[in-house]
């Protein structure tokens, strides 16, 4: 494994531990863990959860520091989101009449995370 390969593993590594502890702590919250890694051709969501009728779609971003991680949700990552978030309706209709919400997760490893509540409006 050269150098790039290594550096992306480890990469990939630690979203998937950020990712375990956003839906932490989401759970611990009182939300329920709808689905994890949504994947569709339009777009990937890293967590899906629901609380009393809002479902929200969560980015979870990890950087070097808070507000590399903060920068990285950029505006077409957002509208990506916000595509997967729409295929995830149309084959999920249950969940159609639930107010709909885009949070952000993003840290720097260990101890620096920030949730951002209801961090964009969707575009449509």
């Amino acid at each position: 494994m050269n150098k790039s390969e290594g550096s992306r593993q480890a990469a990939y590594k630690r979203g998937l531990y950020a990712e375990g502890l956003a839906a932490l702590y989401f759970r611990v919250r009182g939300y329920r863990i709808v689905c994890r890694r949504y994947k569709t051709p339009v777009g990937e969501i890293d967590l899906i959860v629901e609380k009393k009728g809002r479902l929200v779609a969560v980015e979870v971003k990890t950087r070097s520091t808070l507000e590399e991680a903060l920068c990285a949700v950029t505006p077409r990552g957002r509208a990506r989101i916000e595509k997967a978030l729409g295929h995830f309706l149309m084959r999920h209709p249950a969940f159609s009449a639930h107010d709909i919400r885009f949070d952000v997760i993003a840290g720097s490893h260990p101890f620096c995370w920030r949730h951002l509540d209801n961090a964009w409006e969707a575009r449509s």
